[in-house]
């Protein structure tokens, strides 16, 4: 993590992803200027260092000239675009690139080809290094494009806050810092699903199921549900990556989420590693791991008690019951010190009332 001003950014694309995809656009490049002589047209400030590995890569005649115009005001994308400056080469009946560091609303865009095409130029084409689908909302063809990103703000390789951040080579998204990401667990009959509707009301959050979420890509046939049915039908366990590539499409369903409560997930330190990866790739963490603790022997009474109506037969068997609260433990004692370790562990006590623990669970979340 960094500290651009007073904002703090996590690592988002490393240098390495951001050469490959230079590579592939430069190859496009190549193939389809070979014979044109092309004006590269970098927009500054940002796309200094993204012309600079164009141009090393593009292998015919070229020339090279920069314009300057701005859109940004800190981290805020503003609608207005000013003039252009920098423009000395006659541009008439030539072919013109647009070699842009990010396209997020287009505006650049539009303005630049408008003035381009008012000029006499031939054709005006369009290579952009980032470029935001979501917030792209001009008909204008982006004729070469090296990574896709969410509509977030940025920065590094050549992208600032305020003047900071553009010598990065690798690239920072903005930390979401106002989120709370849960991690709730709680033993058979500890009322965590209880709990977990209590808290996504109060809160605002969207509670995620593992559980649940694969039903619902099995049921529907998803591509990611079938490839979990492919597993389960052998009798395998479904790989951590196809459960990260579920959860990570429930995250983005829900872009403007004050934060979310995930319910059976994670369940090994490797799983707890690839969501925090996945909360981090969306400029965001996980808060906290939030247990409910109950004595055992007041979750066998209320697990039998349970077994009364419920007609489930693993509430129905002390030994079942016995074993799965044994289960629990075993799992969510790796979680326990994984989460120890980062000051993110907090242990609740479950007996209760519902409104007295949700009551001790929001004092804990209120404090993060």
């Amino acid at each position: 993590m960094i500290t651009l001003h007073d904002l703090e950014f996590v690592p988002f694309i490393a240098e390495e992803k951001i050469n490959k995809a230079i590579d592939k656009l430069s190859d496009k490049l190549n193939e389809d200027l070979s014979d044109k002589k092309p004006l590269f047209i970098g927009v500054l400030n940002g796309a200094f260092m993204f012309v600079s590995e164009v141009l090393k890569r593009f292998n015919h005649d070229c020339e090279v000239s920069f314009v300057k115009l701005a859109s940004y005001d800190g981290i805020e994308t503003t609608s207005s675009v000013q003039e252009l400056i920098g423009l000395k080469e006659d541009i008439a009946g030539r072919t013109v690139v647009i070699l842009e560091d990010i396209v997020d609303t287009g505006n650049t865009i539009v303005e630049l080809t408008k003035m381009f095409r008012d000029k006499g130029c031939k054709e005006v084409k369009i290579a952009a290094l980032f470029f935001k689908p979501e917030a792209y909302t001009k008909e204008i063809i982006i004729d070469y494009i090296g990574v896709k990103i969410p509509n977030r703000f940025i920065v590094g390789y050549g992208l600032d806050y305020d003047g900071l951040g553009r010598n990065l080579t690798d690239v920072y998204q903005l930390k979401q810092n106002n989120m709370t990401n849960l991690v709730l667990f709680g033993p058979p009959g500890a009322g965590k699903g209880t709990q977990a509707e209590v808290l996504k009301e109060k809160y605002d959050l969207v509670h995620i199921s593992t559980g649940d979420v694969f039903r619902y890509n099995i049921k529907n046939a998803t591509e990611l549900g079938t490839l979990a049915k492919s597993y389960i039908d052998k009798g395998q366990l479904v790989p951590d990556e196809v459960t990260i590539d579920m959860l990570n499409a429930e995250v983005d369903k829900n872009p403007e989420a004050k934060g979310f409560i995930f319910d059976g997930f994670p369940r090994t330190e490797a799983q707890a590693e690839s969501l925090g990866e996945l909360l981090s790739s969306k400029g965001s963490e996980v808060s906290a791991m939030v247990a409910l603790e109950v004595d055992d022997e007041v979750l066998v009474q209320r697990l039998l008690e349970r077994g009364k109506t419920s007609g489930r037969p693993d509430d129905a068997d002390e030994g079942v019951i016995r074993n799965r609260i044994k289960v629990y433990y075993d799992e969510t004692a790796i979680l326990k010190n994984y989460y120890q370790k980062q000051d993110k562990y907090f242990g609740v006590d479950g007996v209760g009332g519902i409104s007295e623990i949700t009551e001790r669970l929001s004092s804990v979340i209120d404090n993060l």
